[in-house]
């Protein structure tokens, strides 16, 4: 099974979130930059995570991203449910039809293969992904330029 790279943003998004420190709140085009994506794709996998409740979102002074309780304690199986959506494994009644759909055994196996993938990240969450070594890499992403610079011009305030 592959993931869709939506969903492969949104998880490594909240692993980003997950190891920030307290009161550190990167903005959209940080983490963009800090992952090497599209701010546009970014943006899009944001909105869907704060819909969820995974991400707090918020705009202006003082915004930026956190990740919620929800984000800590949920099931990586769950978010990614929910990122890839109700798609199937296998098209088979698109703009071409597979002509063996009426008595094919194929899709409801690829459906329960589908669902022994999701059932074996259930088992985990962000914080069993944050763990070290990951966590430390996490940590060490290269800051977008500027970003040192907002960060030590609002501490004296």
């Amino acid at each position: 099974m592959q993931l869709t790279r939506f969903t492969d943003l949104g998880l490594r998004i909240v692993m980003r979130l997950a190891v920030a420190a307290d009161g550190e709140r990167p903005g959209s085009r940080s983490i963009a930059d800090e992952l090497s994506v599209s701010y546009a794709h970014a943006t899009k996998v944001i909105t869907r995570l704060s819909e969820l409740g995974i991400v707090d979102a918020r705009r202006g002074r003082g915004g930026g991203l956190a990740i919620t309780e929800l984000g800590h304690t949920a099931s990586v199986g769950w978010l990614a449910r929910r990122l890839e959506g109700d798609a199937e494994v296998v098209e088979c009644d698109g703009a071409n039809p597979c002509p063996l759909r009426a008595g094919c055994l194929l899709r409801s196996a690829l459906r329960h293969a589908q669902e022994a993938f999701f059932e074996s990240l259930d088992a985990l969450t962000i914080a069993d992904l944050t763990r070290a070594p990951t966590g430390t890499i996490l940590l060490a992403l290269p800051q977008p330029v500027g970003a040192v610079t907002r960060i030590s011009s609002t501490i004296g305030k």
